[in-house]
């Protein structure tokens, strides 16, 4: 080595960088020392795990609604239970009701809280059987090939519409005008969505520990489990109240005073089916984490530049965002 390189070595650094896999390790030259030191060492990333990491990191973000759809559940509970507080402050502010637990259907039957009962009521059944039909989607993809966790599924999905289908006709008939359908439906409702929850908690069973946590199978068990008790109540004390030794102008009735006979089966009635009403709120909220790891997409399919009746042309096909970005 000459001298002028050498002293240029003496007053200078020199760098490289060595990578290795996905290390990247960056190297100086001490000339006064006469040996290589390492500088600094980092993470080298591909152009997909910079993507990822952009994703993580907008996920971060977002408030906890806004990450896939778990605005689905959280818009079906606030609005249901905004449709009963609503209806039951009208219905006591214009004493059409008793303030001490009337029944859920009482607090609809009157103008003009039936009117906001049966519109508020029917938009909750359609965003039930939206949350209903991701749910099925989503154990669907979890699971193409298990045919056990696929019968259930499908099982769960017909018992979810035939709820909902059952919310509707409890919101449109009045049980003081159509006293026998309004039964129906709300056997349909509370029947059928029981049997849904049982079902979907089954389907949480049989996902553990690979794809459902534990804590989530326990929380809906429990559930579960107070809804079966406060239909059981509902159901037995109901049947009583209902048998006809206590008159037959019950159907009709929405004061109730302490001294009337059966006044203590109409409390614990209400007071059930509010409990009931409550298990199906808390039971749909557990969807909140499972829906914040799904997205939907809508693809439409086209087979011509317009819409006429004309030969058919390859074109481009579309696929939309359906509610949610991609996560």
């Amino acid at each position: 080595m000459t001298s002028t390189s050498q002293k240029w070595l003496r007053f200078h650094y020199l760098e490289e960088a060595e990578h290795i896999g996905g290390l990247c390790r960056s190297w100086k030259y001490n000339g006064e020392q006469n040996g290589w030191f390492l500088l600094c060492q980092k993470l080298r990333f591909s152009e997909e795990d910079k993507t990822k990491q952009t994703s993580n990191k907008d996920l971060f973000e977002m408030w906890w609604f806004q990450q896939g759809l778990s605005f689905l559940p959280s818009a079906l509970v606030i609005w249901t239970a905004a449709a009963f507080i609503f209806s039951y402050i009208t219905a006591i502010t214009l004493h059409h009701v008793d303030p001490a637990l009337p029944y859920i259907s009482d607090t609809g039957t009157v103008a003009p809280e039936k009117c906001l009962f049966g519109a508020m009521l029917n938009i909750a059944a359609v965003l039930c059987i939206a949350t209903i039909y991701v749910r099925y989607k989503q154990v669907h993809a979890l699971n193409p090939e298990e045919s056990r966790i696929i019968k259930l599924n499908k099982a769960g999905l017909v018992l979810g519409l035939l709820s909902c289908f059952g919310l509707s006709v409890v919101a449109n008939f009045q049980k003081t005008a159509f006293f026998i359908v309004h039964v129906c439906g709300a056997v349909l409702t509370f029947g059928m969505g029981s049997l849904y929850m049982f079902v979907q908690t089954i389907l949480s069973y049989q996902m553990q520990p690979k794809i459902h946590g534990k804590q989530v199978f326990w929380i809906r068990l429990l559930v579960v489990i107070w809804c079966g008790v406060s239909a059981f109540s509902m159901l037995t004390c109901s049947s009583l109240l209902y048998s006809g030794n206590f008159g037959t102008d019950i159907v009709q009735k929405l004061h109730w005073n302490p001294e009337d006979r059966g006044y203590v089966l109409h409390m614990i009635t209400t007071a059930a089916e509010w409990s009931m009403s409550f298990s199906f709120f808390g039971f749909f909220l557990t969807y909140i984490r499972d829906f914040q790891k799904i997205s939907l997409r809508v693809e439409a399919n086209l087979h011509g530049l317009t819409l006429y009746d004309t030969a058919p042309c390859p074109v481009n096909n579309e696929r939309t965002r359906l509610l949610s970005r991609d996560l």
